[in-house]
């Protein structure tokens, strides 16, 4: 894989904040740590995506109907049963 060197500029609260988590032994260096800040938001963004479309199937499934919660509940009882 190839590297790309990249130039920022970080506050100089951001900079200690950055500097603190090289000197808790978490990262090695600077690109490190901004390495796993950008898997990070890659993998929140993902989880976003992928909310959103279960959030877009759920809507087009059809009109919801109300919960009853004592089937919810007896549902709930014969599943820890039968896991006993």
């Amino acid at each position: 894989m190839s590297m790309h060197r990249k130039t920022i500029t970080l506050t100089e609260q951001q900079d200690n904040w950055v500097k603190g988590q090289i000197d808790s032994g978490h990262f090695g260096n600077d690109s490190e740590y901004i390495r796993h800040l950008i898997r990070q938001d890659q993998q929140a963004q993902e989880q976003l995506f992928e909310l959103r479309q279960a959030l877009k199937k759920g809507e087009a499934s059809g009109k919801s109907r109300p919960l009853n919660m004592t089937s919810i509940k007896a549902a709930g009882r014969k599943r820890i049963k039968a896991a006993d």
